[in-house]
């Protein structure tokens, strides 16, 4: 499984497009989502120094309709609401790839992620290309299970060094007390260690965002 945190730049015909481009000192998070069949509905929070008249653009904005304010306080609000364009929702779907929440929308520009098969990825950057979704890709990750980055020994002897305390600060257990609790030899415990630390270790740097912002998404999950 993969995991891409992308940055989509909004067709200018969309109503999220419009209204955060007008008011980009306002942030946009998509808190709930669910596609009907040519609708879509969200739960979206707004907060910053010119909700109100955000608010008020919504509210006349022709691709929205059953709008309802559920929550409001200074600088920020909660609203319900139905809308024709519902870009993210119907890529989401027709990928089969569900867009992890929240979503942050700010000035034209979502921040998304997702999380999939390279070819589940691969399909919704053909469903973001068909609908005039324009995305750069911010960081790309694999997610793997411990069962997978450690082997069983390791993860045990990993786990019962934490427990005894062996990498506490200061140290409550030595490598030869750790040995001794799991019955093994001295060296066996330290190179047992030394393998889980280095794939953890560079599972943890692997992960550092890098910025590929011309990069295509079909290309590294082909």
């Amino acid at each position: 499984m993969a995991q891409a945190t992308l940055t989509l730049t909004l067709p200018d015909h969309v109503w999220i497009q419009q209204v955060s481009a007008a008011h980009p000192n306002t942030t946009f998070r998509v808190l709930a989502a669910v596609p009907d069949t040519e609708t879509g509905f969200a739960l979206v929070r707004l907060s910053g120094p010119a909700v109100e008249h955000a608010l008020q653009d919504m509210n006349s904005h022709p691709q929205l309709t059953e709008l309802t304010l559920t929550q409001r306080s200074d600088g920020e609000a909660t609203v319900h609401f139905e809308t024709t364009e519902p870009l993210l929702l119907f890529s989401s779907r027709d990928a089969g790839m569900p867009i992890e929440l929240p979503v942050t929308i700010q000035d034209g520009r979502a921040t998304v992620t997702v999380t999939g098969s390279r070819d589940r990825l691969a399909e919704l950057a053909e469903q973001f290309d068909r609908l005039g979704l324009q995305y750069q890709i911010d960081t790309v990750s694999e997610q793997l299970h411990e069962s997978q980055l450690l082997s069983d020994r390791q993860l045990e002897v990993l786990v019962t060094a934490v427990r005894e305390g062996y990498y506490d600060t200061p140290r409550r257990c030595s490598l030869t007390d750790l040995a001794d609790h799991l019955g093994i030899a001295k060296s066996t415990c330290s190179e047992t260690l030394h393998r889980a630390e280095e794939a953890i270790i560079k599972r943890f740097v692997d992960q550092i965002p890098e910025t590929t912002a011309d990069e295509s998404l079909e290309e590294p999950f082909a």
